[in-house]
């Protein structure tokens, strides 16, 4: 099992360095220059040649890759254009929101998705299964920069239920939660239904039935267990499904968390602070697909072997 794990995270070492090449890469090829666009197009052409060379942006593009490895590697991801402040500390006081916000919406999908799923399993083709059919095709088809506003809409403006943005409280939390957490508990609906269906099918599940277990027992016991097998992958997939729709979804409720500081460090051309970000970004979705196996190892014990 250990082996095993430690060659998934060697396999995860060419992908971050992909990522963050790209990345580097990408943010260097945008139009426009972010020493002009901090000092002014007004500013003298001393002072302009001067913060470049303070921040080594007048070095060549190869040198600017190497040096900017060499500050991954000692945890020092490079001072902040706009802020002026480190990239490694924004950071670190930015991701915990994100975090906060992604855990809320993975346990808002799986509260819904569960039962959801089991219901429609145990009911196929009656009216509550294509009730929730249409639901969940209606979740699909809805995206999150449309499910936001409307919620803020009705929940904020009109029955003043829940603050419009912002962060602090748990009442804060709720709407951007519901709204990343929509969609995914849509997906995760449909799968936990076709998994279950195959799974209600088996010999096993007769066999317990023929046992005199409990309805409840049979489905939640020993059915679901098997039919989470999927579900656990396609969690590990969408963790960074969430991870990119929190961009949207933070600055439509002006979240304080990785996603907000990403569109702003985009915005003022801040290639360190976006770097950074999506380097966070990524590190975090490789080690929830890490994290991911190693679920799915300890649910299904024919892995481990």
């Amino acid at each position: 099992m250990l082996r095993r794990l430690l060659t998934r995270a060697l396999y995860t070492l060419p992908v971050l360095w992909l990522v963050v090449s790209v990345v580097f890469l990408l943010i260097h090829l945008v139009p426009g220059d972010p020493i002009l666009q901090m000092l002014g197009e007004v500013a003298p052409a001393t002072d302009v040649a001067a913060t470049r060379h303070a921040y080594g942006l007048d070095e060549p593009l190869g040198r600017q890759y190497l040096n900017y490895w060499k500050g991954v590697v000692h945890a020092d991801l490079g001072p902040s254009l706009r802020f002026n402040q480190s990239v490694s500390s924004l950071i670190l006081h930015r991701y915990p929101y994100t975090l906060q916000l992604t855990v809320a919406a993975l346990f808002i999908a799986i509260l819904i998705s569960v039962p959801a799923g089991v219901r429609s399993a145990q009911r196929p083709g009656r009216w509550d299964d294509k009730l929730l059919s249409v639901t969940s095709l209606f979740g699909l088809s809805f995206p999150n920069f449309a499910l936001g506003p409307i919620l803020i809409l009705f929940f904020s403006i009109k029955f003043g239920l829940l603050p419009v943005s912002g962060s602090g409280s748990f009442a804060h939390l709720v709407l951007p939660a519901i709204t990343m957490g929509g969609s995914l508990a849509a997906i995760l609906t449909r799968m936990v239904r076709t998994s279950m269906l195959e799974e209600l099918g088996q010999d096993y599940i007769r066999t317990a039935r023929a046992k005199g277990l409990t309805e409840r027992t049979v489905v939640y016991r020993h059915a679901l267990r098997n039919a989470m097998l999927p579900v656990l992958t396609v969690l590990g997939l969408q963790f960074g499904a969430l991870l990119a729709g929190a961009i949207v979804t933070e600055k439509i409720f002006s979240w304080p968390g990785i996603g907000r500081l990403t569109i702003d460090a985009i915005g003022n051309r801040d290639y360190f602070l976006v770097q950074g970000c999506i380097l966070a970004i990524g590190l975090t979705y490789v080690l929830v697909n890490l994290l991911t196996d190693v679920l799915y190892s300890v649910a299904n014990p024919r892995i481990r072997q």
